[in-house]
């Protein structure tokens, strides 16, 4: 019995080649739902606890932020179902998945630890949320998303010296600038890359 091994073709190694570079581009449209609806999400409770701490009587205006719990279920379903639908998974995407689900965790333990003081949690959550954006800039060559991490710290540092009630503001601002804008210009990217 002779070993033998068939020679690939130009045209199909170009189909495996524009195969691969099709599936990066799944991951990256993956990417631009989270910061998308991530984005969106923390804008309307940040605004929300603003409006309704500065014009309103009401004394639970932190109470928005249990959307989040709904939220993280919904981003769980949609890993999921993308997940499984999946042919083939590559590095950046599973890095990618692992540094944002080791956020999760991250910022899960930081709301236990301040449970008492969940008014002064907002710095820490952009100092954390900093770095899986920034290092995510990086495994999709994608410059604004980078930037936006660089904001995140920025903003952090920044309401952390101006107080609590800028933090909701400091919040909405990053989530623009860090999310929704790298978020639209990455899912823009990717749907003009398929003409």
């Amino acid at each position: 019995m002779e070993n033998e091994e068939k020679m690939m073709t130009g045209e199909e190694s170009l189909k495996i080649i524009t195969e691969m570079i099709n599936k990066t581009k799944f991951d990256i449209r993956q990417g631009s739902f989270y910061l998308l609806f991530w984005g969106w999400l923390i804008f309307v409770c940040s605004m929300s606890e603003y409006l309704l701490r500065v014009f309103t009587d009401i004394t639970h205006y932190y109470y928005v932020w249990f959307l989040i719990i709904p939220g993280v279920f919904v981003s769980m379903t949609y890993g999921f179902v993308t997940g499984r639908k999946a042919r083939v998974r590559t590095y950046t995407g599973t890095l990618y998945m692992w540094i944002w689900i080791g956020f999760l965790f991250t910022a899960t333990v930081l709301f236990i630890i301040q449970s008492k003081r969940m008014d002064l949690v907002a710095p820490y959550i952009l100092l954390m949320a900093g770095f899986p954006t920034f290092i995510s800039g990086f495994l999709i060559k994608f410059r604004p998303l980078i930037a936006g991490g660089i904001c995140f710290w920025i903003i952090a540092i920044v309401i952390h010296f101006a107080g609590p009630l800028f933090y909701p503001l400091g919040t909405a601002l990053s989530m623009l600038i860090g999310y929704l804008f790298p978020g639209y210009m990455l899912k823009n990217r990717v749907d003009h890359d398929k003409v």
